[in-house]
């Protein structure tokens, strides 16, 4: 099953609804992230892993990360998916990439429709 940016907000909006919880939410997005920085030093050699599965690891915590950041949009009401969209537009623009995202995913349907 593949999960839209806009399924896990609704999601996510229905699961803390609006208010006040941007601190929490924040909080647990930065315990989070360190510790995607921690599965990532175990993976570099700087940590010891005891043949943890790591990359099984890194997964579930980028899970975690992607969680906490569409849950603080989706309580304040943001759009990810048209900011993510304009923003990756204005990046392609500034750094001459020969194609943006929207153009990408409108070439990958294409391509998927045709075959």
């Amino acid at each position: 099953m593949n999960v839209t940016i806009e399924e896990l907000e609704a999601y996510l909006l229905h699961h803390y609804g609006r208010g006040k919880i941007d601190q929490s939410l924040f909080m647990k997005l930065v315990e989070e992230i360190g510790e995607v920085a921690e599965v990532l030093n175990k993976k570099a050699g700087r940590k010891s892993s005891d043949g943890e599965d790591l990359l099984s690891q890194l997964g579930n915590e980028l899970a975690d990360v992607i969680h906490y950041a569409v849950a603080i949009a989706a309580a304040n009401g943001l759009n990810m998916n048209e900011i993510i969209i304009e923003k990756d537009r204005a990046a392609s623009l500034k750094y001459h990439h020969t194609t943006n995202l929207e153009h990408f995913i409108l070439e990958k349907r294409k391509k998927q429709s045709d075959g």
